[in-house]
């Protein structure tokens, strides 16, 4: 069990702008003697925002369900056990705090706040609400081009990330159905009124892939049908400051999603210009 009361006033700490990059966890242990070390972590984080994805192991089998009204109850189980989250990162008082606008679990009572210091091998990160140790270790992956956007849905107030790092990207779209705060989603699921209204609270999308010549190609995601799909992000020709994300609705019918940039940082050319994408490879 590695020391949660560990002295840290000597260790050299990161900064926001040193944390840019990949970020995968090998381990996170509690006090109370838990630990994990199977759980899938990673971790992208830019310029201040960040977007993260976080699965169990022993992920059910889930081929030939190709949309969200594919799923029934044991698979929405699963599902609903994952993690994941996207905002800012921020820094005050010797604490760095992930501020969740979107959050795949239920908005949770305690802030993520935590240390960070670095090891010769990784970087430890101590929790400052909830105690816990975890270890992160940076993946060698290029940092250039470097991109995130803040995205928004007008129509329907629905918020989004969307970073590219090198030849990856990660994106997060928030769901549309409210699940009750303070709950695990697992309990939220098992007590929908309907397969529909369970279906709709896993409905958070956070995927990861890869930039290349064929497109935007998601190939790990918390709704497992977008895997091996593309999100192939263009500008739209219809709106200024505005993208187009490629998607399927509830149906598994082909969408475009058009998003409101709210913000953006790094270089916009990261992204496709005049409806072209630039392959990383």
């Amino acid at each position: 069990m590695t020391n949660i009361g560990v002295r840290i006033e000597q260790r050299s700490e990161p900064t926001v702008a040193t944390l840019a990059g990949l970020w995968s966890r090998s381990l996170i242990d509690w006090p109370d003697g838990r630990s994990d070390r199977t759980t899938f972590v990673n971790w992208m984080q830019g310029p201040s925002y960040y977007l993260d994805l976080r699965q169990p192991a022993g992920r059910p089998d889930y081929r030939g369900v190709r949309n969200l009204r594919g799923l029934n109850f044991e698979q929405l189980g699963w599902l609903a056990s994952q993690e994941g989250f996207a905002g800012e990162l921020h820094y005050a008082d010797g604490f760095f705090e992930w501020r969740r606008e979107i959050d795949f679990q239920p908005q949770a009572i305690y802030s993520d706040q935590g240390r960070l210091w670095m090891e010769p091998d990784m970087m430890v990160e101590e929790g400052k609400d909830i105690p816990y140790i975890e270890h992160w270790h940076r993946e060698p992956v290029d940092l250039d081009p470097v991109c995130a956007l803040r995205l928004d849905d007008p129509a329907t107030g629905t918020r989004a990330y969307l970073m590219r790092l090198g030849a990856l990207f990660m994106y997060a779209r928030a769901r549309s159905a409210a699940a009750a705060a303070g709950l695990h989603l697992q309990d939220c699921v098992a007590g929908a009124a309907s397969l529909e209204e369970a279906q709709d609270l896993v409905d958070c999308e956070i995927s990861q892939g890869v930039v290349s010549s064929a497109g935007w190609i998601v190939q790990r995601s918390s709704l497992p049908f977008r895997e091996g799909e593309r999100i192939d992000p263009v500008w739209d020709s219809k709106a200024s400051g505005a993208i187009v994300l490629s998607d399927v609705d509830a149906q598994g019918r082909d969408v475009s999603r058009r998003w409101q940039i709210l913000d953006a940082q790094g270089a916009l050319d990261a992204f496709p210009i005049e409806g072209k994408v630039r392959s990383a490879s």
